[in-house]
């Protein structure tokens, strides 16, 4: 293990959202474990004090849920929705009661906030949220997150994010976070399941998440954990497309948070793929806001990708969904894959009218027009 710096060491990151996966706050068993989560509290008081903003994400409720139930090991086969909403409304207060208890040792005071897919997907409460949690780190308030599992559930119009990995990749972009640090019980990502082939190694760095990589994310799915590896390279792409940098690394390895801020690498490191973007742009980003989507030919991919164009209505294909003026949307490309979101000018039925025609056509066929893009370059973001 590397030795760290003295506490006197320059931090590298300064606004840190931290994810403790439910694993790592249990240490593998079947209530949240206090020498655990004592040092990750040590850890966060130790940041703030030398200056850092740091939002914790956390899982861990329905773990607490059920200890406080007095229920055994064989009640985690039940996935009934109403069971499940019942030991995460008693877990969530045990636990953010726990974490309370931990910070006070340092006179820090913890703020819960529950969010669900859609706190984030409607423009003007992500800015509520936003400012919120920024008004919080700016007064000293640690914010404690967790999804809403008590109203958050697959059921409700796809409402649920679904795991806490990609939650905590989504707060990152919120607040414009310098670092996203998924804790787990796993050093990082490995080229083979480390747990069954002694000849895995650790990767130290993904520069870019490819099919190579998503590969080895499947070959070392935890299956203790709700997203597993698969959903923390969700959240890599997310994080590192909002440039935040990510690393995945080990909840148990003495001082990881502390190392991290300060520059180490104790896991896997995915570097952000873009310079800092402003809030409108992460926003879309998300894809959370996506009411529709624009399907495009080969040529106008090519030039949305390589030449970072506007998407003109020469390029469209298709439509699908509906959507007004001024909504997200999603632009798919002929092969079927999203590669961009962006702000439409014109309305579903609008760019249908106007699909494969030059830009000087449109108030010809509409009777107005509002440019001649279906998506200007400005409000288009690359995934």
């Amino acid at each position: 293990m590397k030795k760290r710096q003295d506490s006197d060491a320059k931090l590298k990151y300064r606004r840190i959202v931290a994810k403790f996966g439910t694993n790592v706050l249990t240490a593998g068993g079947d209530r949240l474990d206090m020498e655990v989560m004592s040092s990750l509290v040590r850890q966060v008081a130790e940041l703030q004090k030398r200056g850092a903003q740091v939002i914790v994400v956390t899982s861990g409720a329905i773990a607490a849920g059920r200890h406080r139930l007095g229920l055994h090991d064989h009640s985690k086969d039940r996935k009934d929705v109403p069971f499940r909403q019942v030991l995460a409304a008693v877990g969530q207060s045990d636990l953010v009661q726990t974490y309370q208890s931990l910070f006070d040792q340092y006179e820090m005071t913890v703020a819960q906030v529950l969010l669900t897919r859609r706190d984030l997907a409607d423009r003007v409460s992500y800015l509520n949220a936003r400012n919120t949690l920024l008004a919080m780190l700016a007064m000293r308030v640690l914010p404690v997150i967790n999804e809403n599992d008590v109203v958050a559930v697959d059921e409700i119009e796809g409402a649920k994010i679904g795991d806490n990995d990609n939650l905590s990749a989504l707060v990152a972009n919120l607040v414009d976070a310098d670092v996203l640090v998924l804790l787990t019980d796993i050093e990082g990502l490995y080229t083979a399941d480390p747990r069954s082939d002694a000849g895995a190694t650790l990767i130290p760095v993904v520069e870019k998440i490819d099919a190579s990589v998503e590969a080895r994310a499947t070959r070392t799915q935890s299956s203790r954990s709700v997203g597993g590896m698969i959903t923390k390279l969700q959240a890599a792409k997310l994080a590192t497309g909002g440039a935040t940098d990510m690393f995945i690394a080990k909840g148990s390895e003495p001082d990881v948070l502390l190392r991290i801020a300060e520059g180490h690498n104790p896991g896997t490191h995915f570097p952000a793929a873009v310079d800092r973007m402003e809030s409108r742009r992460r926003w879309m980003l998300t894809g959370l806001s996506v009411k529709g989507s624009v399907v495009v030919d080969e040529g106008a991919a090519r030039a949305l990708v390589e030449k970072k164009t506007s998407l003109l209505p020469a390029g469209v294909k298709d439509v699908e969904g509906k959507f007004k003026r001024g909504d997200a949307v999603a632009v798919v490309g002929p092969d079927g894959v999203r590669i961009a979101c962006g702000i439409a000018n014109y309305a579903a039925d609008e760019i249908m009218r106007i699909r494969g025609q030059r830009s000087d056509k449109i108030e010809e066929l509409l009777g107005h027009q509002y440019g001649g893009e279906v998506v200007h370059r400005d409000n288009l973001v690359l995934l």
